[in-house]
């Protein structure tokens, strides 16, 4: 297979509060020959908070984000559901809406750039299934993980809605998917498209899964896979964070999971620090390990704890050094 390159957008999270997914990102690139350029120019998506404030500002800083991608001539990826939400919706409005596209051009002419809409975005975990290919990675494997009960955590920005991750996610021909007003649901007119490309349904995905099985584990079934973490409403409502985390962390642990696994950094934080308040507000201990999706393939492509930053995991996964 020819090599793959992507211009990465690692966010704020991966450089700053979860060092670990940045290193393990890299090794997992490392092991496989995927070249990663990163976009140290580009900035915060928003997070989901200032996309309430000014939307404007959001289109502009995103769509900025965007532009360091297009002038390497890269395909933009990234390893945070909330970013990847962010970027491509910045993207759907742009390549959608001339007027406004002109007036964000306008405020990025002040920093020398200009917004094309030539680079798609993914995120790495739809790059790794459908660019690199599951059979691809099950051959590097070196480490398997079949002594583990591994639960996906899908978390919800990179699922839904699911208009948006049919486009960009899957990156389908634009001719063969039907994209139903207010974000219905895409119809695949063509067999061969749905084994080509990651058909994720929001209520039941199985992209994680999958993963987990091609590094030989074996995925855990459990109702709370698809939900939210909480971690947006933590600020205003820290209760209802902790019931939100806490139930699906003791869903996982009452369906004999060993280890919880994120392609979402926000996801992984929240679920990570809040098992002992979540644990005290529902009355049940909670411990169970929550790793980063690329910490998890990098385990199994033989990378080291050291070189995946396993010590900065707040959960211990001590069963796996």
């Amino acid at each position: 297979m020819s090599k793959l390159k992507y211009a990465l957008y690692t966010g704020c999270t991966a450089r700053e509060s979860t060092p670990e997914l940045l290193s393990s990102t890299l090794a997992v690139a490392e092991k496989l020959g995927i070249e990663l350029v990163l976009l140290d120019e580009a900035s915060c998506c928003g997070a989901s908070h200032l996309q309430d404030f000014d939307e404007f500002l959001s289109l502009v800083l995103n769509a900025r984000n965007i532009c360091y991608a297009e002038k390497l001539g890269l395909p933009m990826v990234t390893i945070c559901n909330t970013c990847q939400l962010n970027t491509v919706m910045t993207k759907e409005r742009l390549d959608h809406d001339p007027e406004m596209k002109a007036k964000v051009n306008e405020k990025l002419a002040e920093v020398g750039l200009e917004y094309k809409g030539t680079s798609s975005v993914r995120h790495f975990l739809y790059a790794l299934i459908d660019d690199y290919g599951l059979e691809n990675i099950r051959q590097k494997v070196v480490k398997p993980l079949s002594h583990f009960n591994i639960a996906p955590f899908y978390g919800c920005h990179n699922i839904r809605p699911s208009h948006i991750h049919f486009k960009h996610n899957n990156i389908a021909p634009e001719s063969e998917y039907d994209i139903g007003e207010g974000g219905g649901e895409m119809l695949i007119h063509e067999e061969p498209l749905m084994e080509k490309y990651t058909h994720e349904n929001p209520y039941a995905p199985t992209s994680l899964d999958r993963l987990i099985e091609a590094l030989e584990g074996k995925p855990v079934e459990y109702e709370s896979k698809n939900k939210c973490c909480g971690f947006h409403v933590d600020l205003q409502a820290p209760e209802t964070s902790n019931a939100l985390s806490g139930t699906a962390l003791l869903d996982a642990i009452d369906h004999e999971a060993d280890l919880m696994v994120t392609p979402c950094p926000l996801c992984q934080l929240n679920m990570d620090l809040k098992q002992e308040s979540a644990g005290k507000q529902l009355g049940r201990d909670i411990e169970l390990p929550v790793l980063h999706m690329p910490q998890m393939v990098a385990l199994a492509l033989g990378c080291t704890p050291e070189q995946i930053g396993l010590k900065y995991n707040v959960t211990k996964a001590t069963q796996l050094v």
